[in-house]
């Protein structure tokens, strides 16, 4: 077995006298040598490429991670979206159509009447087109009765089936009573026809059609 003091007193420059154990020492060094070294330029560019990819991963997470979270997000939205269209629907259902308000207007005349109320005025105003998709219309009311007959027929309105209502009221004494002027509003939404009218009327001029 060859000894370090051996390998220090080996002559570099002629190989071939060296013994044979120093010289499979030698050949396995240096071929692990060029092993090494033919692994690292030749993997250095794998290794290169192995961190690139890496990189990309990590964007690709990234992104698959926020285009989940705004999937989440529009499934919520959609939910919500489909709520609002119910409720709108819903609210849509309670506004009379245009042959209907005839009917809404005596029922709110009726409503005075069956509290025992006195209609010193009512007169519906004229409508006015709100957002082009449903109309409102004023109707200036004056009744008199006592206190209870008054406040028994504002809740009598709050409760029928179509929204109306009471704005600007004003109470006073009068006689053994009291008068309540008030403007009641109802609404109803606009026909087919109304409605495309409106959007023709909206549109700027010179806009084409």
């Amino acid at each position: 077995m060859m000894k370090l003091e051996d390998l220090k007193n080996l002559n570099p420059r002629n190989p071939g006298a060296w013994p044979w154990a120093a010289k499979i020492i030698a050949f396995v060094t240096l071929f692990l040598g060029v092993v090494i070294a033919g692994a690292l330029f030749d993997w250095q560019d794998q290794w290169e490429n192995l961190q690139i990819i890496k990189k990309e991963e990590e964007s690709l997470k990234e992104t698959f991670l926020a285009k989940k979270k705004q999937a989440i997000n529009l499934d919520l939205i959609k939910k919500q979206l489909t709520e609002t269209q119910e409720s709108f629907g819903a609210l849509l259902k309670q506004l009379p159509s245009k042959s209907e308000m005839d009917a809404l207007l005596t029922d709110i005349n009726q409503a005075g009447l069956g509290r025992g109320l006195q209609f010193e005025l009512f007169r519906p105003g004229p409508e006015t087109v709100r957002d082009g998709a449903f109309a409102e219309q004023p109707i200036t009311i004056k009744v008199t009765g006592n206190y209870d007959d008054i406040g028994k027929f504002s809740s009598d309105i709050a409760m029928l089936s179509r929204i109306v209502t009471l704005n600007e009221i004003a109470i006073n004494p009068v006689g053994g009573g009291l008068s309540m002027d008030a403007i009641a509003k109802t609404f109803r939404y606009l026909d087919e026809e109304e409605a495309s009218a409106q959007k023709k009327a909206a549109k700027p001029a010179g806009a084409k059609k």
